[in-house]
Parts: C-alpha cells; structure tokens; sequence
C-alpha cells in the first residue's frame, strides 16, 4: 500500500495511492470538477509488477465522439483543479519535447503525440496550466519494478485534476529504461499521474506509454541509488532524496 511522508519529512499518514502486489488503502477523496454529469470516482493510482496479482479491474470506458476521441470525463478527486481538455486534433499532432526542472537535474522527455494523442494532449493541457510546477515524485521502487511515480499536487499518491480519460497505445506495450507512462486506477482512468521507468521494467501492457526519456537518465538513476524508505514494503517507498519539480515546461520540436 502507499505510505506519503510530508515534505517536511516529519510525519506520515496513510494516503490512498500507487499499489505494489495486488494491495490498497482508502482513499481520501479530494472535490469533484463543477458542473455536468456526476464526476466518476476511479480510485487508486496503480503500478503493478507484472508477476505481480492483478488488482480487481475497477475502470470504465467513457463514450467518445468525434470531437473528443479521449473520453475525457469529470472524476474525483479535483486537486488544483484546471478545467477539463477540450481536445484539439490539430495541436494534438504537434510535436513536444517536456523538460522537467528537478531539484535534481534537468530531465528531457520527448511526447509520443503520433502514438498517444489523447495523452499527450492532457499532458501538455496540464503543464501549460502549470499543474506540475511546485509538486514532487511520491514513490520509487527498487525490486521487481523500477519506476518513480509523480504527478500528484497532494503529494500522497491519491490526488488527481478532476478528470480521467480513456487508454491508448497499449498495444505490444513494453516498458524500457527511460519510458513515461501512466499510472492509473484500472481501465481508462488516466488522470495526471505517470512513473518514469529507471531501469527495463516488466509490467503488463495496462500503462498507456507516451514519452521517452531523451536527457536525464543519469538523473532518474541518481534518484534511484539513493533509494527509498521501504514505507510500503521492501523496495517500495518514499524516495530518499526529495524529488522537486520545480517548474515544468513544453519545447515544441519542429
């Protein structure tokens, strides 16, 4: 189950968030976006070895249209909560590259929008909202999976922006060193958290992939030697060195 510590490093609660083998806590739910239909509730953000049990299958499939092809759906909870997408094929397609300004070292990823639109679409809607700025990386593990987890403004592993959106690119997916993918509560419940693979990662084709790391390997690496706290487990925990973004930003790629 995940443990977050405050950024303080002082004190601890149990959060609702990424699970390892099959286990889960409750979630304390943050507020649904305003407006429309009733915001679906879609759990606990999830990454899970592939010879892991698989957790119940708790997603929905959200009806697409031609002018949303993403299934973008309010959902709780709503943390600094933005707004929802309204998808645009045409500044879909355009190409990015995302540097992420870590308390670290830089870290270059380059989005897959030919092979993830719909995610990358929501990606990019986010950062330009300055969604991630100012957040930090909330769990790394260092057996069986080898992924840092971040994305959520909590800190906690439970938090989301208020909606959820349908998989893609889930075909023949693989997880190699450098991948960016995201987390998610089961079927087509993408929200704003993704986990970095830091080294060649075997889980199930269940992560929608839509980034590749081109710089900061060495970065993710770093953060990896350092190790985690074990809170959840052995090998699953709060990383040990603090993971700041501290501001994150698009580059289109022309």
């Amino acid at each position: 189950m995940r443990i977050s510590r405050l950024s303080s490093r002082s004190g601890r609660f149990v959060a609702a968030a990424a699970l390892l083998l099959g286990v889960s806590v409750a979630a304390a739910s943050g507020a649904g976006a305003t407006g429309g239909a009733a915001p679906v509730r879609p759990g606990h953000a999830t990454v899970v070895a592939a010879d892991a049990a698989a957790p119940a299958a708790v997603g929905h499939t959200a009806a697409t249209t031609a002018a949303d092809p993403c299934g973008f759906v309010p959902a709780v909870p709503a943390d600094d909560f933005k707004g929802i997408p309204q998808f645009d094929a045409k500044k879909a397609a355009q190409p990015y590259s995302v540097v992420f300004h870590t308390s670290e070292g830089d870290i270059t990823v380059k989005a897959l929008t030919s092979a993830a639109p719909c995610t990358t679409f929501s990606f990019r809607f986010l950062i330009d909202h300055g969604y991630y700025n100012g957040t930090h990386c909330h769990r790394l593990t260092t057996q069986r999976l080898w992924v840092l987890q971040c994305g959520d403004p909590t800190g906690t592993g439970s938090g989301g922006p208020g909606y959820s959106f349908n998989d893609e690119n889930l075909a023949g997916a693989t997880y190699p060193a450098g991948t960016v993918a995201m987390a998610n509560a089961g079927p087509n419940t993408n929200g704003s958290q993704f986990f970095f693979t830091w080294k060649d990662t075997k889980l199930r084709p269940d992560y929608t992939p839509f980034g590749v790391v081109t710089s900061g390997m060495d970065v993710l690496q770093k953060i990896a030697a350092a190790g985690e706290d074990d809170q959840n487990g052995p090998g699953d925990g709060y990383p040990n060195d603090y993971v700041l973004f501290h501001h994150v930003r698009i580059h289109s790629d022309r």
